[in-house]
């Protein structure tokens, strides 16, 4: 099995702390589409396996794409590969494009689930991360979508942002709660370097908050998600019973996929690879990349590091059979302190951290690594 993901590498607006490839160019999307079109047919047979499970539209800002483009990039993937077993098609959006026009046209196409951007529901903080909808605007969205008959949605929301914590940040999950989607995505927000964010924090603009101010908003989204019904089962991610988001779960899981689109990345066997043209260079046809090659230990150490996200955590029994007894008993030993302080539960031949505990899951993972 393998999965498909294509990347729509456009914005309107840059927001503050986002650090994917993307520009604001979006003249350049016919060409852009078209030549997605090219590349899927290229590279069809980078995947050993053409059976997909899972289509996944990310960006970026997939919505900015007329939805029969998307039904076009969803019909000819059909042509390519075996999609028979496909139970998941999804597009992210942002709320202000779903207007009743484009949700109805997206409704009459094979798109079965949509993951809506939202990040909050307070408009100041909304300004802040120089998102371009509005709190109205994000809960008509959503509406919308039930309307035209969308019965799997995932909301994405953003904690840990100075300033916009306790009343502002219960409020947010409060309103997510009652509009009551299937998958709810809760990130703790990250300052990279080259983002306008970070930008203000060299200049003193904006300090992030602390370690124990994190461990509290963390604990708050995690409490009131799970109290009301939801399953914490990945560090970042929140779920209705049979609603698991299955393409991320599948690059947990180590399925092979093939990613089209520039900023791209794949990966088959012991192979990963990416695609480095800018848009202006893909937009002409021009498609470069670079990969590199996984190593046994590669394989090990992201393994443990995908396995110790999710709450089934590490099988040591899978550890065995594919690593060796001698990694599973080096794994253990690794692992002894961190059991010892309840940071780390063993039950079932799994080790696994428990769901309150993984806000502090790099510094177990990095532990664990060969």
């Amino acid at each position: 099995m393998a999965t498909l993901y294509i990347h729509i590498p456009f914005c309107k607006r840059i927001c503050s702390y986002c650090d994917f490839y993307k520009v604001g160019a979006i003249s350049h999307i016919p060409q852009v589409v078209e030549m997605l079109h090219r590349e899927m047919e290229e590279r069809a047979n980078y995947v050993s396996n053409r059976h997909l499970t899972s289509i996944y539209f990310g960006g970026g800002t997939p919505s900015l794409i007329n939805p029969k483009e998307i039904e076009g990039l969803i019909s000819h993937a059909d042509k390519l590969f075996d999609c028979s077993a496909v139970e998941e098609i999804t597009i992210e959006a942002n709320p202000d494009d779903l207007t009743k026009e484009y949700v109805s046209s997206l409704a009459s196409t094979p798109v079965n689930r949509v993951s809506l951007g939202i990040q909050s529901f307070d408009d100041e903080a909304l300004r802040f991360m120089n998102r371009r909808h509005t709190s109205t605007e994000a809960i008509d969205g959503v509406r919308r979508l039930r309307n035209a008959g969308f019965r799997n949605i995932s909301l994405d929301i953003i904690f840990g942002i100075a300033g916009f914590g306790d009343r502002v940040l219960k409020h947010s999950i409060e309103q997510l709660i009652a509009l009551n989607p299937e998958h709810i995505s809760a990130y703790h927000l990250i300052v990279e370097e080259q983002t306008r964010l970070g930008i203000m924090t060299r200049r003193g603009e904006y300090t992030p908050i602390d370690d124990l101010l994190s461990e509290q908003e963390y604990l708050m989204v995690h409490h009131m998600l799970t109290e009301a019904g939801y399953e914490h089962y990945e560090v970042s991610n929140y779920s209705k019973a049979g609603f698991r988001a299955r393409h991320n779960s599948s690059y947990w899981q180590g399925v092979e996929y093939l990613g089209l689109g520039p900023g791209a990345h794949s990966f088959s066997t012991d192979n990963r690879t990416w695609c480095t043209s800018t848009v202006k260079e893909y937009a002409t046809g021009v498609f470069k990349y670079e990969d590199e090659h996984l190593t046994q230990r590669d394989h090990l150490n992201e393994y443990v590091m995908t396995s110790l996200r999710c709450c089934e955590g590490i099988d040591l029994a899978t550890i065995e059979q594919r690593f060796g007894s001698h990694e599973r008993q080096r794994i253990l030993r690794c692992a002894q302190s961190w059991l010892d302080s309840g940071a780390l539960l063993l039950a079932d031949n799994h080790l696994f951290i428990p769901t309150p505990k993984m806000l502090i899951s790099d510094a177990i993972i990095e532990t664990l690594f060969e």
